[in-house]
This record gives structure tokens, C-alpha cells and sequence, in this order.
């Protein structure tokens, strides 16, 4: 989360052009990326070239493409045609000779080069990463998520416009080291002296950011899963002196898809496989080559991040990023201020596995001692066309809403025929937070607008109120702290039995009691399923 949080200085005109769908991008759809990259270890450089295939939806002849300085761009052509282009920092715009027609297909074949930006704290603060393993042997990749793929090469790197037709990665190292890429390994040549090529295919729909070569001394190993669609392809690459400690820790690996597979549906990548990949870093979802760095240890570094002890049974990296496949890869948001999206129902699916590996209670345990991690410092959805990510609430405040929303729909099963739902209806697909919205109400048959409007739009956590009348024949209740017409049910153990409520934020509302039934409602138990808080208020007048 150290990455997310308030915006501290003014937005600019890069940020716009990196953030909109400008006049500039908005006239084509990308359908593949073809990359090559050749690093150099030492220079701490790269070269490459890039084919981008796209569809002319509206005539355009000036493009965007989004390239980092300090890379450059050296070549740009389409077909036979050389292109000029300038530059507007991060920003090149490239002119075609004439209007391209709508409905055509072009390719504009790029060359690129330079001295990425160099990554300071991966994932966090990203970058390419030019480290060395503890033999002392060279050890590279990228993290990039925010930061965005145009650190490294030249793209339309927007979030709403992920390649139809999947991706190649072309990754030529010295031949003393190994290339991972995303998808399935095509092809290993050698085209020079001491140097070979891995090639790596998608075929699936991805996002620029999750596309990235892995390049160190890896070994490998395979088994094959028994999913919902049949038999998923799963393979792992570590470091070779780290492979005994990786096959007892990558055991859980099939226990997470089994778990994911039965509350999200279908792990969404049988094509391309599903990997996990020995990382320098923490950790991050890179669509079907999950990069992990979590020193084959359980919990978050060997941390429990709930502070229950249940975040201790499983490997953090292992299910919270793997949970990204289904929300990130599968369901992706079109705006960067729309992250909850990824990591709220990302959160969740840790709570999941720990409800699948312990038990229902264990999982409610584990999701309310998430709450130590909410900052309420600013709003979860940030501003919008800017390339911006609000709070690092996403994670647990969000993860929260949707365990709130879980209680008061009282059915389990229909809970998670709503995830499955999900992942079927935005299958592929890039959203919004009104698509998520609307989809989930509609499904649940309960309008979420300003339960939606209140966990993500404000810092304020919604309170009960409630009081009883002298006699305590009934109880009154209302909401307080909370948006103008927040309306989010609530369950309230009465005499033994749960009642849903259905508090309003504009009046005091009552229920019946019956003689004692008033001394056995217990604020803390209704604090421990709903992200809120309760409180004994005054009688009204």
C-alpha cells in the first residue's frame, strides 16, 4: 500500500496526457503488442522494437504513444513509410502521411532505446530493476503498475485499452541466464554469439503494465491443475538455489486456485497458463506470471497483517496476488482512480482463503483485523483522467464494504454466485466503478449507490445510533456520520434471532422488544460483521 495515498502537489499537463483518452488516442484501439527487449546489465540499458497492431475507429493521422524519458524513440514506421514525430515530455506524437480510414488495421513498427528509470523500492516506487542474486549473478526485471509501461516502452498506456488479441515478448539475454515472460514459452533461439531469444505469447487480453520479462538464473518445474475448465497448466521459476524451498512453499498454490476457482469462477487464463515467478521484489499480479518475493515465508514477510494469527496459515504474495487474476487481469479498471476495484475485491479474496482454509469464522476474524490498516485519509476513489490512485484504504476499507455488503445479503451462496457473476459478465473487460455497481445491485435486487458513495467517495465511518424508551418496549435507531440517504442494512441479534434492519439517515426508525430482549444486543457483534460503528445515543425529544 505504501505507494497509494493523498495527492501532495498539483496536477500537470503530463499527468492529463497520461491519464485521458486525448483527441490524440481516442481515434484507435490497440489490438497486440509484438515486443522486443535486449538489456544491458552493465550499461544499466536497454534497446528494442515494438509492433503495434491496431484498429482505426474514428480517421485520425496524429498519434500518442507514451514513452518515459529518459527512453527515446528512434525509429516509427508504418508499412514502408518512415514517420516524423516530436516530443512533449513523456509524450510522443507521431503523423501518418494522410487520415487513416475507419475500419482499416495498421501496424506501426517502433524502435526504442536508453537508460530506464531505474527502480528505487520495487513495487513501490518501480521501475527496472537491475539487481544481482546472492551468488552475485545478474538479476533483472520491471514493476511498473502506476508508474505505468511506458518507463520502458513506448505504448498507449491508458488502462482502458488493453490489447483484443494478447501480446509477444521477445526477451534476448546472455546465455548463461533464463527469460521468463508472460503466456507460454514458443520459441528459444540463438541469433548472435553467447546471446539467446525466449519468446513468450498471450494470447488473452492483458494490460501494459503486467507485461514483463523476468531475467536471472531460473530453474523450473510443472504440474498440472484439475480446474472448472479443465486441465490449467501451472509452472514455477526460482532462482536454482532457492528450488528446495520453493516446492514446499508453492504447495499452496493449488490450494489457492481451488479455493479462488470455487468462489470467483474459472481461473480466467487457462490459455496463457498460470506461473509464479522467483521476483526481486515483494511481489505483483502480472497477468499469468505472478512475480513473488516473498522469501518463501507465511504471511506478509513473515508478518501477520490482520494481527489475528490466521494471516500466518498462508503465504501472502502467493493468494493476494494470484487473487489478481481474477480482479486486476480479468476485471481491469479503466481509470487508475478506480483501483479499489482491483484491490478492494483482491482483499477480500484473502479473507476467502482463509474462510476456505479455517472456516467462516476465521475468515471474519481475519477481514475485521484488517481495519487496523484504514487511515480514512482521503477519499478511496481519486480524480479521474489524471493517472492517479487515492488512498491505500482501497485495500481494507474496500475489502470491508464488500464483507458489510456480504452480511446484510444473509446468503452466502448468493454472495458467491455474485463473484462469479462478476468475473463471467466483465470477463476480459476493462470497467468503471458504476459498471461494478450496478452489475452487484442488479444482482442482489438492492440498490449500493450510497453504501458505494460512502465507503468510497468519503472519509467518514457511518455510525448507529440507537437508544431505547424508558420501559424498553422497542428500540430506535438511526444513521449519523453518514451521506444524505445512506441506507445500508444492518443485522441485530434480538432475543437469540437476527434481524436486518434498515436504518435511514434523516429519521429515527423503531423496532418492537420484547421484556429482556434489549439487554442482549451487543454493539461490538454488529461492529464485527459491518464496517461501522455503534453508539448509545440520547432519547429523542
Amino acid at each position: 500500500m505504501a505507494q497509494l495515498g493523498p495527492v501532495t502537489k498539483p496536477f500537470t499537463k503530463a499527468d492529463t496526457l497520461r491519464g485521458t483518452i486525448t483527441p490524440e488516442r481516442a481515434w484507435w484501439d490497440v489490438i497486440h503488442y509484438s515486443i522486443g527487449v535486449t538489456p544491458d546489465y552493465d550499461a544499466k540499458s536497454i534497446t528494442g522494437k515494438v509492433d503495434i497492431r491496431f484498429k482505426v475507429i474514428a480517421p485520425g493521422k496524429l498519434m500518442q504513444i507514451d514513452l518515459q524519458q529518459p527512453m527515446e524513440l528512434t525509429k516509427a514506421f508504418y508499412g514502408d513509410i518512415a514517420l516524423t514525430y516530436t516530443r512533449d515530455g513523456n509524450v510522443y506524437y507521431i503523423s501518418f502521411p494522410r487520415n487513416l480510414r475507419k475500419g482499416i488495421t495498421g501496424k506501426l513498427a517502433l524502435s526504442f532505446r536508453g537508460s530506464p528509470v531505474i527502480a528505487k523500492r520495487p513495487p513501490w516506487d518501480g521501475g527496472w530493476i537491475f539487481t544481482q542474486d546472492k551468488m552475485g549473478r545478474p538479476w533483472m526485471s520491471v514493476a511498473c503498475q502506476g508508474l505505468g509501461a511506458s518507463v520502458w516502452y513506448p505504448c498507449k498506456d491508458h488502462q482502458s485499452d488493453e490489447p483484443d488479441s494478447g501480446a509477444t515478448l521477445k526477451i534476448t539475454v546472455p546465455d548463461t541466464l533464463v527469460a521468463v515472460g508472460n503466456g507460454r514459452l514458443i520459441s528459444k533461439k540463438r541469433y548472435s554469439a553467447g546471446m539467446l531469444t525466449y519468446e513468450w505469447k498471450v494470447k488473452n487480453p492483458i494490460n501494459n503494465y503486467n507485461i514483463i520479462p523476468y531475467i536471472g538464473k531460473y530453474v523450473t518445474w510443472h504440474e498440472t491443475f484439475a480446474g472448472e475448465k479443465g486441465r490449467l497448466d501451472c509452472d514455477y521459476w526460482v532462482l536454482d538455489y532457492e528450488l528446495d524451498k520453493a516446492k514446499e512453499q508453492f504447495k499452496q498454490a493449488p490450494l489457492m486456485l481451488r479455493c479462488f476457482e470455487h468462489w470467483m469462477g474459472p481461473y480466467p487464463f487457462y490459455e496463457d497458463s498460470y506461473k509464479l515467478i522467483q521476483a526481486p521484489h515483494l511481489g505483483m499480479e502480472h497477468q499469468s506470471a505472478v512475480a513473488y518475493g516473498n522469501e518463501f515465508k507465511n504471511g506478509y514477510l513473515g508478518r501477520d497483517l490482520s494481527g489475528t494469527g490466521w494471516g500466518l496459515k498462508w503465504d501472502f504474495i502467493i493468494v493476494h496476488e494470484s487473487g489478481h487474476e481474477w480482479f486486476a487481469n480479468n476485471i481491469t479498471s479503466k481509470d487508475l482512480a478506480d483501483m479499489w476495484i482491483h484491490e478492494g475485491f483482491t482483499n477480500y479474496s484473502e479473507t476467502l482463503y482463509t474462510e476456505c482454509q479455517s472456516g467462516v469464522e476465521a475468515g471474519n476474524e481475519y477481514n475485521y483485523g484488517t481495519r487496523k490498516g484504514i487511515r480514512n485519509d482521503v477519499p478511496i476513489i481519486a480524480a479521474y483522467g489524471v493517472n492517479k490512485q487515492g488512498s491505500g484504504d482501497m485495500y481494507p476499507k474496500s475489502g470491508n464494504m464488500l464483507h458489510s455488503i456480504r452480511h446484510f445479503m444473509r446468503d452466502d451462496e448468493k454472495f458467491r454466485n455474485m463473484l462469479r457473476f462478476l468475473n463471467k459478465k466483465f470477463y476480459h473487460q476493462t470497467v468503471t466503478t458504476k459498471d461494478i455497481r450496478d452489475a452487484m445491485s442488479g444482482f442482489i435486487g438492492t440498490k449500493l449507490d450510497k453504501i458505494f458513495e460512502q465507503y468510497l467517495t468519503t472519509t467518514k465511518i457511518p455510525v448507529l445510533e440507537y437508544y431505547f424508551p424508558a420501559n424498553k418496549s422497542s428500540i430506535a435507531y438511526r444513521w449519523a456520520n453518514a451521506v444524505d440517504g445512506f441506507d445500508m442494512p444492518v443485522l441485530m441479534k434480538v432475543g437469540g434471532k437476527e434481524v436486518l434492519i434498515e436504518p435511514a439517515s434523516t429519521q429515527w426508525k423503531s423496532l418492537g422488544l420484547k421484556a429482556g430482549e434489549a439487554d442482549v444486543i451487543k454493539p461490538e457483534e454488529i461492529e464485527k460483521q459491518f464496517y461501522i460503528k455503534v453508539k448509545l445515543a440520547a432519547p429523542a425529544n
